[in-house]
């Protein structure tokens, strides 16, 4: 009977005393890890979970996220089974629409959208592990800032652009020689707001930038076909070009063709369609044309500058209404009947604006006697494609062809043809 009551007493102390040494690791467990299973509250530290001490033994390092559940209970995930761009982005499809990096609670709230989970990362509510010998540790913060970010909106995941950044400015043709075409052009008779009009641009145009536009007039009485030349010049490096039925000589034609090639920016059946720069313009034309062209720069905010090819005005009061940041240039040649007109218009004392007066001379002797009325838009066309290429394209390096003691249309010889250039300028 004695032993049966000491087999009892034995019995009962060895249940006692491992019911204590639970509670005590369990305890400690709690004490140091700082999880609560009543709360479902989750902070780092070095304890994962208050259902079994066995989890403490887990791998250093493991954990890069936490869910929490209903009951407490805590998951953790390999830190090799998630993208932490992912973890820091509020995207719900951050990590691809199949695939959900987090573990969702029983509420289907994926924890770091939610206040009932902790963010591991955040300094606030967090008790970092007194030793690195610790169990189950938060990821540490490296120089490249590595650890998890809070999920919210302010911390959204860059998305990097696979397509390099349009280019900047007007679009033109990679060949630069004036003096040649560049490119093929697509070349339209009877068009315009009038239909007497002719309308060349490239046959490729650019999907990455936009067309600067060129307005050419043609002399008085002379079709625009007779300059079809120049237009396809012009139009080979990249400008989309306008040519009037006539020219006035008031402006009145160019701005009609201007608005009628913003309408056609604007129109979706056409083949200009979102391609033109309608604030990057210039006027140029022969003669009358030359007439019309300073006149649009005068009175159109569109066009930036203007080119006279054998003209200027008759009373030497043109080029002093040019706005300063506008510019101009008048070309005339040596034994031209416009002679006079384009060196009183340049000459008058009110011009402020930017401006160069161009001479061609040693022309060849025909019946002229030498460049006349009629060299600059042909003879002399590659001053026009110059000048627009840069004015409108930005082509600065071109301006010390134009500008200074010596360059190539200063003192320059007329390239493929005989004779030189004299230019002088003001205002640059």
């Amino acid at each position: 009977m004695k032993s049966k009551i000491l087999k009892a007493m034995v019995l009962a102390s060895t249940l006692a005393f491992f019911n204590c040494g639970d509670d005590a690791v369990t305890s400690a467990i709690n004490n140091y890890g700082g999880l609560s299973s009543s709360s479902g509250e989750v902070q780092s530290g070095d304890g994962a979970s208050s259902s079994s001490a066995e989890q403490a033994g887990q791998q250093q390092g493991e954990i890069s996220g936490v869910s929490s559940s209903s009951t407490g209970t805590v998951e953790t995930l390999s830190s090799s089974s998630v993208d932490e761009s992912c973890l820091a982005s509020s995207l719900p499809d951050a990590c691809g629409s199949e695939t959900n990096p987090l573990p969702t609670s029983s509420s289907g709230v994926a924890p770091g959208s939610s206040a009932d989970v902790q963010d591991p990362a955040s300094s606030a509510d967090v008790q970092k592990p007194a030793s690195s010998s610790s169990a189950i540790i938060e990821k540490p913060v490296s120089s490249s800032s590595e650890a998890v970010k809070p999920a919210s909106s302010s911390s959204e995941k860059k998305v990097e652009s696979s397509s390099s950044e349009a280019p900047k400015g007007i679009f033109l043709a990679s060949g630069k020689e004036e003096e040649k075409d560049q490119m093929q052009v697509e070349y339209k008779t009877r068009t315009g707001w009038d239909g007497g009009g002719i309308l060349s641009y490239p046959k490729q145009l650019s999907s990455t930038q936009k067309h600067g536009v060129v307005v050419w007039g043609p002399g008085g009485g002379t079709e625009p076909g007779a300059y079809e030349g120049m237009i396809r010049r012009l139009a080979s490096h990249g400008f989309v070009v306008i040519a009037l039925k006539e020219s006035p000589g008031d402006a009145s034609q160019a701005i009609k063709a201007l608005d009628w090639l913003d309408r056609q920016n604007k129109d979706s059946n056409s083949p200009l369609f979102g391609k033109l720069d309608m604030n990057t313009v210039g006027c140029s034309g022969h003669s009358m044309g030359g007439l019309e062209s300073e006149q649009a720069v005068i009175k159109d905010k569109r066009v930036l500058t203007a080119f006279l090819n054998n003209s200027g005005d008759w009373n030497g009061a043109g080029a002093n209404k040019v706005a300063t940041d506008r510019t101009i240039a008048i070309l005339f040649g040596e034994v031209g009947m416009e002679k006079d007109n384009a060196k009183n218009d340049y000459n008058n004392a009110g011009v402020k604006a930017p401006a160069c007066l161009i001479e061609m001379t040693g022309g060849p002797r025909n019946s002229e006697g030498g460049y006349g009325h009629g060299s600059g838009s042909w003879d002399g066309m590659a001053a026009t494609v110059a000048w627009m290429r840069w004015h409108l394209g930005g082509e600065t390096e071109r301006k010390a062809d134009f500008v200074g003691r010596s360059g190539k249309y200063i003192d320059g010889n007329i390239i493929g043809k005989q004779g030189k250039w004299k230019t002088q300028c003001k205002n640059f």
